[in-house]
């Protein structure tokens, strides 16, 4: 379901959503300290009120069915509920839909305010593109299900420090429904087993799960049970222990029932079929031919390489490295790498930088930041199994009583061959300023707390989500930030965007069968400059964890980029950047041609009056 992409973290990568610190001591305090910092949301025009009233009907009909992300961003009620895979599952959920888009098309048959009707075309444009894609799905798919892993997301959803004591406590019952112990529930895992097991009797032409994405489950079974053991322990909840029990054998059994059922079966061609890959660019908000996108990104990767070899000697001569030709780069970025921050300072040598970068942001008048440290830790195994890229955790954006995002930080990658993959990508202090520009500020941790504290409509938070905004603010935020960075801070800066044009190219081209997977992880490794843990991700990432999101970052810095050209350009010397970012902020994760729509009817004519 759309609002769900987010997944309840946003891979964001430097490396999903797409990395900050705080020691141990400096982070408990932020959190603890939390109310009393974060400032009051601004009251919610009244348009923003009756906006939230009409899009109630729409979480209430997508909640019953995935509940646990509307519980993860604070709608209440969900706590206690489970994903919906019974009997008619999609039959049921479509006519949910149909029933929730009539009631908003009568609100909008009589609501005047444009920007109301504007979040109702949102809500209906959603309700849309969901039943669209749960219609290709039940179609061209088998529902082969990692239901390990939606446990621990569950669990891992209410079992965190930003959550309040008193939801934790629901975990127990979110547990006892997994696993059925709940009156009138089944275990999760039986009921995938029966979706899965229908439909192959039903349709034995239905393309099967991949064999990367399927060995990757496997191995990673005993990582969420013991993870999820970990949170009940961490969490001190009481009288877990028969439900933990019955979560472990229910767990390991499905292992052993996909390693003998679904594994010999699966594909190991990992393309989608094109009308799903062209489904899933749209929902990225990707709205152009993918050829015209490898196109475009194949001459960002060009002259962003070129910068590179320019910027590599100068940060050799500043660092003193000593490394055979200076310009190259990727030479240079590894014996950047040889200085190497260990597991147990991450966090400290992190925050030197995220509180160098704040003074920066406000002298230099990039966006308006909040008046608190930010939050950041290292991700736990699980966690890394779960999501093996640097990520940004959001808080609740409903009932928010000063919670924070989280920034989080995994040091390795699980491999199903159980050989652990560590990465050398992001513990090193080069690497720290662009992955927290990125993961924190100016990137998604101020867009996310912008949209609690500025009282954004949850339609324009929530159903109005693509990663194209997401994305794109959060690499125009790394670019706002590099020229007030240090020599070796703005090379590895250029090595992440070179990775978001790498991504542009090889999502498509690995989707549309015009290379290898092999030839793509030599270009990630040897021109890109990764490791191989960060190859893997990105691989797994374009092949099966989320084919067609990766092209969002570049596509998305680059309808940015073209908006601010046009702005400057509709404005002259009455542009002013840091009124520019903050609309831009303002305006939620709205797509791109209403994000440009905004920018064109509204702050640019608000400019113009202004005088200088």
């Amino acid at each position: 379901m759309k609002p769900l992409v987010l997944a309840v973290a946003l891979a964001l990568s430097a490396p999903v959503l797409v990395l900050s610190a705080a020691p141990a001591h400096a982070a408990d305090a932020a959190k603890s300290d939390t109310k009393a910092k974060a400032p009051a949301a601004r009251p919610s025009p009244a348009w923003v009120e009756t906006s939230n009233r009409y899009t109630q009907i729409l979480i209430k009909a997508q909640a019953d069915f995935a509940p646990e992300g509307f519980s993860f961003f604070g709608i209440p009620g969900y706590d206690d509920k489970v994903t919906d895979l019974k009997p008619q599952v999609n039959q049921r959920f479509r006519a949910a839909m149909v029933k929730a888009k009539a009631e908003l098309r009568e609100k909008l048959q009589v609501e005047r305010d444009p920007n109301v009707r504007q979040d109702l075309e949102i809500l209906i444009g959603a309700i849309d593109d969901n039943v669209e894609g749960n219609e290709l799905n039940e179609r061209l798919m088998l529902p082969w299900f990692d239901a390990p892993q939606t446990v621990f997301s569950g669990i891992n959803g209410l079992l965190s420090d930003q959550t309040p004591p008193e939801r934790r406590a629901q975990a127990l019952a979110r547990l006892q429904a997994y696993v059925g112990l709940t009156p009138g529930s089944e275990p999760l895992t039986a009921l995938a087993r029966q979706r899965y097991e229908e439909r192959l009797a039903a349709d034995a032409s239905l393309l099967q799960p991949t064999k990367l994405e399927v060995d990757q489950a496997l191995g990673n079974v005993d990582t969420y049970v013991a993870g999820i053991r970990k949170l009940f322990d961490k969490y001190k909840i009481q009288g877990a222990e028969p439900a933990l029990k019955a979560m472990e054998t229910q767990l390991r059994e499905y292992g052993q029932w996909t390693r003998g059922t679904v594994l010999p079966k699966a594909r190991s061609d990992a393309r989608l079929p094109p009308e799903l890959y062209a489904y899933q660019l749209k929902q990225y908000g990707i709205d152009i031919d993918p050829q015209l996108l490898m196109r475009r990104a194949q001459v960002e990767f060009m002259e962003t390489r070129a910068a590179m070899r320019q910027l590599a000697p100068l940060v050799a001569q500043a660092k003193g490295l000593k490394v055979a030709d200076p310009h190259d780069y990727v030479a240079v970025i590894r014996a950047l790498k040889q200085d190497t921050i260990p597991n147990d300072q991450l966090e400290p040598r992190y925050r030197k930088v995220i509180d160098a970068i704040d003074p920066i942001i406000r002298k230099e008048q990039i966006v308006d930041v909040p008046q608190r440290p930010m939050v950041m830790r290292l991700g736990s195994d699980a966690e890394s199994a779960s999501q093996p890229a640097p990520h940004f955790l959001p808080a609740p954006l409903v009932g928010n009583t000063g919670q924070q995002g989280q920034f989080v930080l995994p040091v390795a990658v699980p491999n199903p061959s159980g050989k652990t993959l560590h990465y050398d990508d992001f513990n090193y202090e080069s690497a720290a300023w662009t992955l927290s520009a990125h993961e924190g500020r100016p990137g998604h941790e101020l867009q996310f707390t912008a949209m609690v504290e500025r009282g954004i409509s949850l339609a324009r938070s929530m159903f109005a989500f693509n990663s194209v905004n997401v994305e794109g603010w959060a690499l125009y935020a790394e670019a706002e930030m590099v020229p007030y960075e240090p020599l070796d801070g703005q090379l590895i800066a250029l090595q992440f965007r070179l990775l978001r044009a790498s991504r542009a190219m090889l999502d498509p081209m690995l989707n549309l069968g015009l290379i290898d997977r092999a030839s793509a992880g030599k270009l990630l490794q040897e021109q890109v400059g990764f490791s191989e843990a960060m190859t893997k991700q990105e691989l797994d990432r374009y092949m099966f964890n989320a084919p067609g999101q990766a092209g969002s970052y570049f596509y998305g810095y680059s309808r940015i980029l073209e908006l601010r050209m046009q702005t400057e350009l509709a404005t002259g010397d009455r542009f002013d950047r840091l009124k520019f970012n903050n609309f831009l902020l303002d305006q939620g994760l709205l797509p791109p041609a209403l994000l440009a729509k905004a920018v064109q009817e509204n702050f640019v004519p608000a400019q113009n009056k202004t005088k200088r």
